[in-house]
């Protein structure tokens, strides 16, 4: 009896399977993009907020960055022929398997920046008035 392996997918299933990262870790994930019959490789680094379903064929990971003062996330599948490379550059330890609370706590520190960007706007404001008023 002779032993073929049939391979459906053009992914290395068993190096996939041995990432071991989990919410909360940064990672690199390089997606291939096909544009005008040309491939390339586009980088998509931020932070892992879940991990679903294991590592079964279905398997997905949610990856959030911020880009330009706006949350992005995206979801990739674990085992998919568009994913080329999943690099892990921090690891870090969490206490949740979801970190989906990232998303307005996030939120709440870009109001408080925009606060403090405003009080200070205001308050050189004033101080130019003070100082026009003095000179005057």
């Amino acid at each position: 009896m002779t032993n073929t392996m049939i391979k459906l997918t053009p992914v290395d299933m068993g190096s996939r399977k041995k990432l071991d990262f989990k919410a909360g870790d940064t990672v690199r994930v390089w997606s291939k993009i096909q544009e005008k019959g040309k491939t390339r490789l586009q980088a998509f680094e931020g932070l892992v907020l879940a991990r679903k379903h294991g590592a079964e064929i279905g398997g997905t990971f949610t990856v959030r960055k911020v880009a330009s003062g706006v949350g992005v996330e995206r979801i990739f599948p674990l085992y998919s022929p568009n994913v080329d490379k999943i690099e892990i550059l921090r690891r870090s330890k969490t206490r949740r398997s979801k970190l989906y609370f990232i998303r307005t706590k996030a939120v709440k520190e870009v109001k408080k920046r925009l606060k403090s960007i405003t009080l200070s706007k205001e308050e050189s404001n004033e101080e130019s008035l003070q100082s026009e008023k003095s000179e005057s």
